[in-house]
């Protein structure tokens, strides 16, 4: 594999002044605790388990509504940081022992050394988050498409459920995969959150009661709005496996 990605991160973006209450919810809903605050302007915290590894983080964004990324500990960072850059991605900061990138259509990614995390975090209450979407406008679909399968050769890289998606899998153990979402119109790169639910209308149930709104239905998901105005998805999935979504049930 391109520098040995040996875990994932998702991580949750959120604009500075709502940092806190939104800390507040996705702890709540991920069963988890936060570590202390880093980075220069202590922007930066991870959602810790007892008894297993972390795979969530946070960070406060200064402008901007937030959003999502990903994170790949990796065994070589400059190996993985070129084969990036090799296939498209572009360098926004190259911290040495860690590096920001940019895919093609525009998505910010980070690398960093593996620290030997290897134990999923379990289900809670019947949900886990497992998945970053990125959501690409038409014309840049098919080149992030060809970069993500491209640059995680260890994964599974598979068309999804409906033609305006497409999968990437990682390999057994890692706790966050890839969407891709072919946008309905061009506009800016951006990225969500997706949670794996055994009852939708459970999990949704749950998360407003913790201070969420509701958005919309999909096929097979639910559009949420947490307490700092992010946007993300309740889908069918099987919260074990990540398959194919269930029947859609609220």
């Amino acid at each position: 594999m391109s520098g040995g990605v040996r875990w994932t991160y998702a991580f949750i973006d959120r604009p500075a002044e709502s940092f806190a209450p939104a800390c507040a919810f996705w702890t709540a809903v991920t069963g988890t605790r936060l570590s202390g605050l880093r980075g220069d302007d202590k922007e930066f915290t991870t959602l810790l388990h007892d008894g297993a590894d972390a795979c969530v983080k946070a960070q406060a964004v200064a402008s901007g509504p937030g959003g999502a990324h990903l994170d790949f500990p990796v065994e070589d960072v400059r190996e993985f940081t070129d084969a990036a850059l090799r296939l498209g991605a572009e360098m926004v900061a190259d911290h040495g022992t860690w590096a920001v990138l940019c895919s093609p259509a525009g998505q910010l990614f980070c690398t960093m050394p593996w620290r030997g995390e290897a134990v999923r975090p379990p289900l809670v209450h019947g949900s886990r988050l497992d998945q970053v979407c990125i959501d690409i406008a038409p014309s840049a679909y098919d080149t992030e498409v060809a970069f993500w399968s491209a640059l995680l050769d260890g994964w599974t890289s598979v068309p999804g459920s409906l033609p305006e998606f497409h999968v990437v899998k990682p390999p057994p153990g890692l706790p966050i995969r890839i969407l891709l979402q072919r946008l309905g119109e061009e506009r800016r790169t951006g990225a969500h959150l997706d949670l794996a639910c055994a009852d939708i209308g459970a999990t949704r149930a749950e998360h407003q009661r913790l201070g969420a709104e509701f958005v919309a239905h999909g096929s097979g998901w639910t559009v949420m709005r947490d307490p700092a105005g992010g946007l993300y998805c309740l889908t069918g999935r099987d919260p074990e496996t990540g398959g194919l979504p269930r029947p859609f049930r609220g």
